[in-house]
């Protein structure tokens, strides 16, 4: 078994993740925005960890985490947190874009780059989950595509630097998902939601866990997931 840590674990794809895991016996290492929330992971997953560090602040986590006891060997680091909000450029500010990026393109950079001596050390894997929109940028969504896009760049400078320590990196592109950012975004919409139109949370932890399960000498560098029939 190994030592997994994973953002975003509060709900939707992470919680699955989280779930997907938990089931199989790994030790996770669950992010927390604050003490609330670790302490709700906490209750879920009782054989977890969680750590207290804002993904909205990235120039905080290392100062977040230092007193904090780490895995020194890290098997898995998933970033699955994040954060959308619609708006057309001409309408949407700085604030906006600034915690979009933050949360969903620096702070993933700063927290890889923290735990890379563990990841070293285990020959570990990353996983970034991105989007559709990491690769078509749609209308109304300029500052959530941007950061997906950047997250691709980094996926892929990632993997090319890390490849001499062993390290695998993946990017998974979920279509349309039964989350609550799913739920919001139609909303913001304007569009009628139907559940079933969408793919469960638990697939797309199925889909990750078959990608990680590969041997060493191969490396899923890129996953979509598209909703089935």
């Amino acid at each position: 078994m190994g030592a997994f840590m994973i953002t975003g674990g509060g709900s939707g794809i992470g919680a699955a993740l989280a779930a997907h895991f938990a089931a199989q016996g790994h030790e996770l290492w669950l992010l927390a925005r604050d003490e609330s929330r670790a302490r709700t992971l906490q209750a879920r997953f009782p054989q977890s960890r969680t750590l207290v560090a804002d993904l909205a602040a990235p120039g905080a986590l290392r100062g977040s985490l230092e007193s904090r006891v780490l895995p020194q060997r890290l098997d898995l680091l998933l970033h699955v947190a994040g954060v959308a909000e619609s708006g057309r450029v001409v309408d949407v500010g700085a604030e906006v874009w600034e915690h979009t990026l933050a949360v969903n393109l620096v702070a993933p950079a700063e927290l890889t780059r923290l735990m890379l001596p563990a990841l070293r050390e285990a020959r570990g894997q990353v996983v970034f989950m991105n989007s559709g929109a990491g690769l078509h940028a749609p209308p109304r969504l300029g500052a959530y595509a941007a950061s997906k896009f950047g997250l691709k760049a980094l996926a892929e400078t990632l993997r090319a630097e890390e490849h001499q320590h062993g390290i695998r990196v993946t990017t998974v592109y979920p279509g349309e998902t039964d989350t609550p950012m799913q739920v919001r975004l139609h909303e913001q919409f304007g569009l009628p939601y139907e559940p079933a139109a969408h793919m469960s949370p638990a697939s797309v932890a199925a889909a990750v866990g078959t990608a990680l399960s590969l041997p060493r000498d191969a490396t899923v560098s890129d996953l979509m997931l598209r909703p089935g029939s």
